[in-house]
């Protein structure tokens, strides 16, 4: 259960993607969650549905170091086509959920098609990880130090590869993605199965719940508000493109409070305190119902 973060290079080459295609609740009270009817809930979200959708007008710019980084990713990217990640990696004893047979394409309705959406920082893509372009990029982010403070994969071992690759090489309950921004890409994303994951045994699961990790690659997107603007962006995409889904689900590590900070900022609540095996967590929730209120 990586944390969600902020961190290293970013780049400015246009990114085109050749083809992507891409339990239970713990018996923990949640005394803060929210508990409605589900006809009451069901209604929310019909409304919720019909007047969604990201708005925002594009916005650009990149630094020369974030050149650097782009470079580098855009002669990797020779065309091939973008994998869809899958299992999400857990640490070393950690028993996994029973695996369960997709409903519909996948897991997690097929992330790599979602599509670009706007923002007001600019038009913003996921694109599910491709191991052999995207590594060298995603493994410098996580050697910066303001990084590797939270998740804990920097080293000049294969820590990094290895994450990915348990992600890549399992059942789609996890799809590791490049976020894309005018066509630089600037950071990494996780986009899970909250209720499929080990952190459903510490908060109270529901069907569906869709957790999110972030890192911001480049120091010069950092601490200027781009963390909320995608961290809402995406979250809207979440619930857009997964309606079976009624809550995002977050648990950021409480000491990194510009992490917590953007979530609040951008329409989750904090739910509780949770401690996790690796960390004390902020379980941070966006709901359905709420998110046109928050």
């Amino acid at each position: 259960m990586p944390p969600t973060d902020a961190s290293t290079d970013a780049g400015t080459a246009p990114y085109t993607t050749a083809g992507s295609d891409t339990g239970p609740g713990a018996d923990t009270e949640d005394t803060l969650d929210l508990r409605l009817p589900d006809e009451l809930l069901a209604f929310f979200a019909e409304q919720a549905e019909k007047a969604g959708g990201a708005k925002g007008e594009a916005a650009g710019g990149a630094t020369a170091e974030a050149a650097r980084g782009a470079a580098e990713w855009a002669e990797l990217n020779g065309g091939g086509r973008s994998t869809v990640g899958t299992a999400q990696a857990s640490a070393p004893g950690t028993a996994w959920p029973a695996p369960v047979a997709p409903a519909g394409d996948d897991l997690l309705d097929r992330v790599g098609d979602w599509g670009p959406t706007a923002t007001a920082a600019g038009v913003f893509h996921l694109v599910p990880v491709d191991l052999d372009r995207d590594l060298p990029l995603i493994s410098r982010w996580m050697n910066d130090p303001a990084v590797a403070a939270f998740w804990e994969l920097s080293g000049p071992g294969t820590a990094t590869e290895d994450h990915l690759r348990a992600q890549l090489g399992g059942d789609g309950r996890s799809v590791p993605c490049l976020g894309v921004l005018d066509g630089t890409p600037m950071s990494y994303w996780e986009i899970y199965r909250a209720d499929l994951d080990p952190l459903a045994r510490h908060y109270p699961a529901r069907l569906h719940d869709t957790g999110i990790h972030l890192l911001i690659g480049g120091v010069a997107n950092r601490g200027r508000g781009l963390g909320t603007t995608l961290l809402r962006a995406v979250s809207d995409l979440v619930l857009d493109r997964r309606p079976s889904c009624a809550r995002v689900i977050a648990e950021p590590d409480l000491r990194n409070i510009p992490s917590v900070s953007a979530f609040l900022s951008a329409g989750f609540r904090f739910s509780a305190e949770v401690d996790l095996p690796d960390k004390k967590a902020a379980l941070m929730v966006r709901d359905r119902a709420l998110r046109d209120l928050l």
